[in-house]
């Protein structure tokens, strides 16, 4: 049994609608001695998945059908279309094609510890009340971008998924400066395919990034219950009454405190410093992720 002939019949169609993707056919008759396998008649027109189209180079073959008319005939039918995102160099393997990038704006609550004062954007305060001790339990809406990337890998990087999540960016990265990023979390689903007649399994797998202006790194006022005085640790205290009556009592709320540990306004009151505490772990994200190919 062995495939005699093949030719192309006309006519071919080119279809192309405003604001959508053009679409082609092309049909071919093959002629056989004795009924064949479909991957022999497929592979003696030698047409497959990516192949470009004769007339219009950006049209990629995507979708091939088989005919059978008779025991010595059958009709293939190839459609052409312009590849999706991700398959734009088109490579029928799934694990060659390259990773594809999606992005989203939204909002998130997140503990309000400072506010702008006044008109300005650089007049930044501590939330305090008129006494100087802060506000607690409220929030406020910062911005937040989602970044998600998919694509296909053989294997599911478990480990690379356990020592990334919850990681943040060491270095300037898709546009915002260190610890800007942070790695959300990666997961991964069991996916097969076939090509050119052969089974290829891979995992899809997802990674989601979030970016905030404000950073990752904790803002935190500095203020505590005691103070270091001579080397030891001792309880914050304010004054009470006022003249004669004036004396030192154990502070009711937080105090603000130097870098050293001391007491900042030692019985009198003002804004605390702020301070700034790394809790997750800062890495290379463009080794990791890469970028966005355009």
């Amino acid at each position: 049994m062995a495939v005699i002939a093949f030719r192309e019949v006309l006519p071919r169609t080119f279809s192309h609608r405003f604001g959508e993707s053009p679409t082609a056919e092309r049909r071919f008759v093959v002629t056989v001695d004795a009924p064949e396998s479909h991957q022999t008649l497929l592979n003696a027109v030698g047409i497959f998945h990516g192949a470009q189209h004769p007339e219009f180079s950006y049209l990629r073959c995507t979708e091939g059908s088989i005919n059978e008319t008779d025991r010595q005939h059958a009709e293939i039918t190839y459609r052409y279309e312009v590849p999706n995102v991700g398959t734009q160099d088109y490579q029928p393997n799934p694990l060659a094609r390259r990773d594809v990038w999606s992005f989203s704006v939204s909002s998130a609550a997140v503990p309000a510890l400072y506010y702008y004062h006044g008109t300005s954007n650089s007049d930044i305060r501590p939330l305090v009340n008129a006494a100087g001790d802060f506000i607690e339990g409220l929030q406020a809406v910062e911005g937040e971008i989602k970044a998600t990337i998919t694509g296909n890998r053989s294997a599911f990087p478990l480990a690379v998924a356990g020592s990334v999540t919850n990681s943040i960016n060491s270095s300037p990265y898709l546009g915002g400066a260190a610890y800007t990023w942070l790695c959300q979390g990666i997961s991964g689903q069991q996916q097969i395919e076939v090509v050119n007649d052969v089974e290829v399994k891979y995992w899809s797998i997802s990674v989601e990034l979030v970016y905030r202006t404000s950073t990752w790194v904790m803002k935190i006022p500095h203020v505590g219950w005691h103070y270091i005085s001579g080397g030891s640790k001792t309880k914050c205290w304010v004054y009470k009454g006022e003249g004669s009556e004036k004396e030192k009592v154990d502070a009711s709320s937080p105090q603000p405190l130097t870098e050293a540990g001391a007491m900042k306004y030692p019985g009198g009151e003002g804004n605390p410093d702020q301070l700034l505490r790394r809790v997750h772990q800062a890495i290379d994200f463009t080794g990791y992720f890469g970028t966005p190919p355009f």
